[in-house]
């Protein structure tokens, strides 16, 4: 039985308390410092009643280098998405992720980058994500929320079952879901007390039958 446990926290302060390689894999979201926040989204005049995810502002900086340091040092391979805005902070890869969001005739970007530490080719996933048209009907709580079609994507096609997975900003919890649909352990790091909450709730909402530390 798969397990997942949420932890309220700087995740700095908690990758280190890990051991070296604690966890198979760092599949993750980290801030890119472009300010991301609802008031962007409200001034794109395309985009036909924004959503108001609150204010906040943990998006106005990128995490410094000993935040990546920490990631390599504690898992044995890693997806971080928006590796392109932290080129100086990561090695190069051969395997990059490009995720293609349909987005149609709008100004937000067509594509998101991940890089990975993978020894493969790049890859491209192409899943609907503009407004209310979805490749698959699902809630959109977060600003910077992946799709769980395409972490469930990643996972299978980077991971193997019964692997750990850790995200350090855990966020609305997308990749925790994914995880465990899949077959995966996860463990979530996340700082803002609401969105500890909220990612409980989608993980334990969407697989009740799982084991859970929280």
């Amino acid at each position: 039985m798969n397990e997942y446990k949420i932890i309220q926290g700087d995740c700095l302060e908690v990758m280190r308390g890990m051991e070296a390689n604690s966890v198979d894999i760092v599949i993750t979201d980290p801030p890119y410092g472009i300010n991301e926040n609802y008031k962007k989204n409200l001034s794109r005049e395309k985009l036909a009643k924004p959503k108001d995810y609150g204010q906040y502002n943990w998006d106005t900086i990128r995490v410094s280098k000993e935040y990546i340091s920490e990631i390599m040092r504690v898992s044995k391979q890693q997806v971080i998405f928006g590796g392109n805005y932290y080129a100086d902070m990561l090695p190069p890869s051969s395997s990059w992720i490009v995720w293609d969001k349909d987005n149609g005739d709008n100004d937000f970007a067509d594509c998101e980058l991940a890089w990975t530490s993978h020894k493969k080719a790049v890859r491209k996933i192409r899943w609907k994500w503009s407004g209310f048209l979805k490749e698959k009907p699902e809630e959109r709580v977060h600003p910077t929320q992946k799709p769980i079609g395409v972490m469930n994507w990643i996972i299978v096609n980077y991971t193997k079952e019964g692997d750990t997975i850790l995200d350090p900003f855990c966020g609305s919890g997308s990749t925790g879901v994914a995880a465990l649909q899949m077959g995966r352990n996860f463990i979530g790091i996340e700082l803002n007390s609401d969105y500890v909450e909220l990612s409980r709730k989608r993980i334990g909402h969407s697989m009740p039958l799982f084991s859970k530390n929280t």
